[in-house]
């Protein structure tokens, strides 16, 4: 199964702080809940691994990232990942290309377009709910990225993310994140205004 996804965040801090960031390949994969690189054989090439909460169950996957191109100029990232679940029921690639768009003002935009594909029992859940969770698992990574990247500069909002960043989830949490999918839902069904007769 394949999820597509072409997604923006706004982050509020300059296009060179965040490109400097997004540059250090093992800081990004903080940003990522449960995520974390155990090894880096050269500068593009890194081993890492993410544990996922569901319930009681905790599933890890490990996997190989690679780095395939990075644009200076454009501020633009390739990133190529594939790895498969310990137990090796489920196995997954992606091909994510990350770029910093300035948006003036000292502020700029953190631009993801994303290519993931889902073997196994994984792909059961359908492409409905991959995307969903998809989505709300990139969320989490944006405003990471962001906080992150704030922390790093000076101030009252500097101060404020840093304590973001330090109270942020340590793993991806799938009950919660299903939990918030199913309460999105209802929130929706019930904010549609009645139909005129």
């Amino acid at each position: 199964m394949k999820v597509e996804l072409d997604k923006s965040y706004p982050v509020a801090t300059s296009a060179d702080a965040a490109w400097k960031f997004l540059q250090d390949i093992k800081a990004v994969a903080s940003c990522m809940p449960g995520a974390e690189i155990t090894e880096q054989s050269d500068d593009s090439h890194f081993k890492g691994r993410v544990k996922i909460k569901i319930g009681p169950a905790v599933a890890s996957f490990k996997g190989d990232i690679e780095v395939e191109s990075i644009d200076t100029n454009q501020r633009e990232l390739v990133l190529l990942g594939k790895g498969s679940d310990t137990k090796g029921t489920s196995s997954a690639s992606m091909r994510l290309t990350a770029s910093i768009r300035d948006t003036g003002d000292g502020q700029c935009e953190l631009i993801g377009r994303s290519e993931i594909t889902v073997n196994g029992k994984m792909a059961s859940f359908g492409g409905r709910m991959m995307n969903a969770i998809s989505d709300k698992i990139l969320q989490q990574f944006a405003d990471n990225f962001a906080n992150n990247v704030i922390a790093m500069g000076e101030g009252s909002d500097a101060e404020e993310a840093a304590v973001k960043v330090a109270e942020a989830p340590k793993e991806l949490n799938g009950v919660a994140m299903v939990l918030q999918l199913i309460a999105d839902f209802i929130r929706k069904v019930f904010s549609r205004e009645p139909r005129q007769s």
